[in-house]
């Protein structure tokens, strides 16, 4: 595997869906938007994110493939668009092996292959493949700014359903 580069600013409108597709993983990120307030649920409370527009929301997939990037996309319409709240499962819980996608939302991400799927409340830690490993990504006024980018796929789409 090849070293991460340094940083990479990119543009990124409301309207657009930034895809990182690498070899083992796929990373999908969306600007947070107008809405302001998101809900994290725990086993024992709920609390509220106020995030700004130009925060992110991300989603992170163990696998790379059309179905896994139709997915990344539901599941971030699901939570900026339909007001779905992000759910943090306790640790140990039999569902956590099994997710296929899970979700971040903040100014700021990292990804780490070394924590278990679904269960940090901690919005700026976020489960990914190997290759990932590191890899930050910060909301911008006008975009994201990625810290230790793997050799990816670098596509946007439009993020419509």
């Amino acid at each position: 595997m090849k070293e991460p580069t340094s940083s990479k600013d990119i543009s990124l409108k409301e309207s657009e869906m930034l895809l990182l597709r690498g070899t083992a993983g796929t990373v999908a990120i969306v600007k947070a938007g107008p809405h302001g307030q998101f809900f994290l649920e725990t086993e024992n409370e709920e609390i509220v994110l106020g995030l700004e527009p130009h925060d992110l929301i991300v989603a992170s997939a163990l696998s790379v493939d059309e179905k896994t990037e139709k997915g990344l996309k539901c599941v971030l319409f699901m939570i900026r668009e339909i007001r779905s709240p992000l759910i943090v499962l306790p640790k140990n819980h039999p569902a956590s092996p099994r997710l296929p996608i899970v979700v971040s939302a903040g100014q700021k991400t990292v990804l780490n292959c070394n924590i278990t799927p679904g269960t940090h409340p901690n919005q700026d830690v976020l489960c990914g493949s190997n290759e990932f490993n590191g890899l930050e990504v910060t909301g911008t006024q006008e975009g994201v700014h990625i810290e230790k980018l793997p050799e990816c796929e670098v596509v946007k789409v439009n993020f419509d359903i």
